[in-house]
C-alpha cells in the first residue's frame, strides 16, 4: 500500500504541484517540481537555514552503502517493511537529538525513532547502564532473583498515582496492550472493550481489534471491540466539546453490549492517528461511564508517557483521571525493546489463576536501561525541557500556520506535536502530496520529521526530550523556507 502510494506520488508530483499561501486561499498555484528544485539550487546558500552547532563528529563509516543495504533488505526482509524518502536514509550514527548518515552528514531528528528516544541517541548514562549490566549478566530468567528488575519496578511504580504499583514487564507496546486487555477481561468476566476510532494500539490479534484505522487492520477475526466516535477537536463533529462525544460511549454500552463491559482503552494523545489530543472533558466523563458499566480504564501511554507532554509525566494526567491499568513502551527504554503494564495489586491478582510467563520481559539489561532512563529524565530536568521547548515550538508553528493556508491545524502538547496540512480549510482536504514533498525538502536541509494520521497528511514531531530552542527554531525555519518556495 505504502509503496504504491509513494510511486503514485512520484508520478503525479513529477509533473505539477499545488500550494496555498495566505491571501491566495481557494486559488492554488501550480509549479513544476523540476523548476522548484532549480530555484532551490540557485538560491544563495546563506538563505538556507543552518543546523545549530554541535560538538560531535562521527568516526568514518566503512560499512555497506545505502544501495547495498536496500538490495539486501528487498531480498531478505519482509516486503511489508516500508521506508521514508525517495532515497532511503542510511543512518549509521546518533548522538542526543542528531543522526548521521553514511557520509557523516548530520540531521536533526525531530521524530525520535517514533517517540522512542526520551533521553537522546546514545545517551552516555543509558549506554553505560546497558554495557555494565551486559558485562555482568546479560540474561537469566525471572525464575531467579536479580536486582535490576526489582529496582526498576519500584522506581516506575513511584512515578504513578494511586495504587498503581504492580508492574509486569513486556518487550513492546503491542504486547503490553495485549496483556492489559486480557487482564481487563479476566478481572471483569466480560469480553467487550471500547476503543476509539482512529486509535492505534498495536498489530497483534487483540490489539488489532482495538486499533481503528483500516490502514493497520488485516482481514482476520477481531472480536469484542466497539469503536466510539473520536473526540477530535479539529475534525470531530462536536469540535472541542468533550462531553458530547462521551455520550457515544454510553450509547455503545447500551445498544452494543450486554450492559457490562471489560474496559475502555485510549491514548491521551493519539500518536499514529496524527497527534490528536482528546477533547477537554472527554476522559473524565467516559471514565465515569465505564466504571458504572463495571469496566476498567486502560491508559495507553506508549507514546505520550515518560515526560513527553511536558506539563505532566503521563499523558492521562493532563485530563485529570486515574486509570486502572497503564501500558507503556517506547520512551521507557530510550530505544531498548521494553514495555510494561502497571496496575493495582487487586487487579494484578487475576494472572495467578493460570501460569503467565514472559521469557524476555524484565530482562536485566533492559530493566537496567529503563532505570537509567528515569534517572536521566529527573537529573536533566527533561520534563521541564519538554514543556519549555515544546511550548516555544508550538508557538512558532502556530505563527507559521497564520502565514500559510496549507497548514490547517497545529496541535499537541510538550514535545508531542502535530502539524496537519490541508488544501482547503473549509473542507479540510488532506494535502497528501504536499506533505511528502515537504518531508523530502526538509531532509535535504537536514531535518527529519515523521508523518501520520489516517490520510498521511500530518507531520509528527516527537523529538528526543533534550531538544533545544535552537533546534526548534531550525525546524520551523526549515519548514518556512520550504513552504515559502511552494508558489
Amino acid at each position: 500500500m505504502v509503496h504504491g502510494f509513494i510511486s503514485s506520488w512520484r508520478r503525479v508530483f513529477s509533473e505539477t504541484k499545488c500550494s496555498l499561501r495566505r491571501g491566495q486561499f481557494g486559488r492554488p498555484r501550480c509549479f513544476s517540481l523540476v523548476a522548484h528544485k532549480a530555484e532551490l539550487d540557485k538560491n544563495n546558500v546563506d538563505s538556507v537555514p543552518k543546523l545549530p552547532p554541535f560538538d560531535y563528529s562521527p568516526p568514518p563509516y566503512t560499512g555497506p552503502s545505502a544501495v547495498d543495504i536496500l538490495s539486501k533488505r528487498k531480498e531478505y526482509l519482509s516486503p511489508s517493511m516500508f521506508y521514508f524518502y525517495q532515497k532511503p536514509l542510511n543512518v549509521v550514527d546518533g548522538r542526543m537529538q542528531y543522526l548521521f548518515d553514511e557520509n557523516g552528514r548530520r540531521y536533526l531528528d525531530a521524530f525520535g525513532g517514533i517517540a522512542t528516544l526520551s533521553c537522546g541517541h546514545c545517551h552516555p548514562d543509558v549506554v553505560d547502564a546497558i554495557v555494565n549490566q551486559t558485562k555482568r549478566l546479560q540474561h537469566s530468567t525471572i525464575l531467579y532473583l536479580n536486582n535490576a528488575i526489582a529496582d526498576f519496578a519500584e522506581a516506575l511504580a513511584n512515578k504513578l498515582p494511586g495504587n498503581l504499583k504492580v508492574v509486569f514487564f513486556t518487550n513492546s507496546g503491542t504486547e503490553a496492550n495485549e496483556l492489559a486487555m486480557m487482564i481487563a477481561r479476566l478481572y471483569t468476566g466480560c469480553h467487550d472493550i471500547i476503543s476509539l476510532r482512529n486509535a492505534y494500539h498495536g498489530n497483534a490479534a487483540g490489539t488489532m481489534g482495538a486499533t481503528a484505522q483500516s490502514n493497520w487492520k488485516f482481514n482476520v477475526i477481531q472480536s469484542g471491540v466497539h469503536h466510539a466516535i473520536n473526540p477530535d477537536p479539529y475534525r470531530g463533529v462536536f469540535g472541542s466539546e468533550g462531553e458530547k462525544y462521551a455520550k457515544d460511549v454510553q450509547d455503545l454500552i447500551q445498544f452494543g453490549t450486554s450492559g457490562n463491559i471489560a474496559g475502555f482503552i485510549s491514548e491521551a494523545i493519539q500518536g499514529v492517528g496524527g497527534i490528536i489530543e482528546l477533547a477537554p472533558g472527554y476522559m473524565p466523563a467516559v471514565y465515569s461511564t465505564i466504571k458504572k458499566a463495571g469496566g476498567l480504564c486502560i491508559a495507553d501511554e506508549v507514546q505520550a508517557g515518560f515526560a513527553r507532554t511536558g506539563s505532566h509525566f503521563w499523558g492521562f494526567e493532563n485530563h485529570g483521571v486515574v486509570p486502572d491499568i497503564v501500558t507503556m513502551a517506547k520512551g521507557i527504554g530510550n530505544g531498548i525493546p521494553l514495555g510494561a503494564v502497571v496496575t493495582t495489586p487487586e487487579i494484578a491478582e487475576v494472572l495467578t489463576r493460570r501460569s503467565y510467563f514472559n521469557t524476555f520481559g524484565g530482562n536485566p539489561v533492559c530493566t537496567a536501561a529503563g532505570l537509567a532512563v528515569l534517572k536521566v529524565i529527573e537529573k536533566e530536568k527533561l520534563q521541564e525541557n519538554a514543556h519549555v521547548v515544546g511550548s516555544h515550538l508550538k508557538e512558532r508553528l502556530t505563527a507559521l500556520k497564520d502565514k500559510y493556508d496549507l497548514i490547517g491545524d497545529v496541535r499537541g502538547r510538550g514535545l508531542m506535536l502535530g502539524v496537519e496540512l490541508v488544501t482547503d480549510h473549509k473542507l479540510k482536504t488532506p494535502a497528501k502530496l504536499e506533505t511528502l514533498h515537504i518531508m523530502e525538502q526538509l531532509k535535504e536541509i537536514g531535518v527529519l520529521v515523521g508523518k501520520g494520521g489516517f490520510y498521511g497528511n500530518v507531520f509528527r514531531m516527537t523529538p528526543p526530550l533534550c531538544f533545544t530552542k535552537e533546534d526548534a527554531d531550525f525546524l520551523v525555519d526549515a519548514m518556512d523556507y520550504t513552504m515559502g518556495k511552494m508558489q
